[in-house]
């Protein structure tokens, strides 16, 4: 029986198959609302780059936690505009405490933007050690899916792979960034 595309799938439709771990539903999930998410954090933030990767939070929240989405409670795009409209505000009450000065002198005050510099550093550092360690197969399907953004599809046509063998590779991959980005955070709690 084929599968039918996430581009026709209603929302609630996409959030289920999101659930089980459908990336194509998630990137027709961004074609939907992308934009909006985008619109409504900007209108908050006033700061495009901020109001993109607060969508972008939000998109990766979908990801992790479609399970919770309870379609009794409201739409799908009532869902989506208050996880935004929650993270745009906690990311402008984050930047107005680092943008507060602190009592005492000047050079006190440049200290958070310091230390969130240098955590940015380190998880950079720590996402590219991850992506090192794939094997070179996982890593090129996964770069073409997120750094091309295509689709699955458009990697096993590009790729001559199997529709399959692209799917198991990209989710072999992120299992594998999941678990050692987890067991370095874990290390840096301690």
């Amino acid at each position: 029986m084929p599968k039918t595309p996430a581009s026709t799938l209603p929302d609630q439709a996409l959030v289920h198959a999101i659930a089980g771990g459908d990336q194509e539903a998630l990137r027709t999930l961004n074609q939907r609302y992308g934009q909006a998410l985008a619109a409504v954090a900007g209108r908050i933030l006033d700061d495009k780059a901020d109001a993109e990767e607060v969508a972008a939070d939000v998109l990766w929240q979908v990801w992790r936690q479609a399970v919770v989405f309870d379609p009794a409670r409201g739409s799908v795009g009532a869902w989506l505009m208050t996880l935004v409209r929650s993270r745009a505000i906690d990311r402008l009450r984050a930047r107005n405490v680092r943008l507060r000065p602190l009592t005492g002198s000047s050079s006190v005050a440049e200290v958070p933007d310091a230390t969130f510099d240098l955590q940015a550093a380190q998880t950079r550092n720590l996402v590219a050690a991850a992506l090192k360690n794939l094997g070179e197969n996982e890593r090129a399907v996964l770069e073409l899916a997120y750094y091309s953004d295509l689709s699955q599809s458009a990697i096993a046509a590009k790729t001559g792979l199997p529709l399959g063998t692209v799917k198991s590779r990209i989710r072999s991959a992120l299992i594998k960034l999941k678990e050692a980005l987890r067991g370095s955070g874990d290390q840096g709690a301690s």
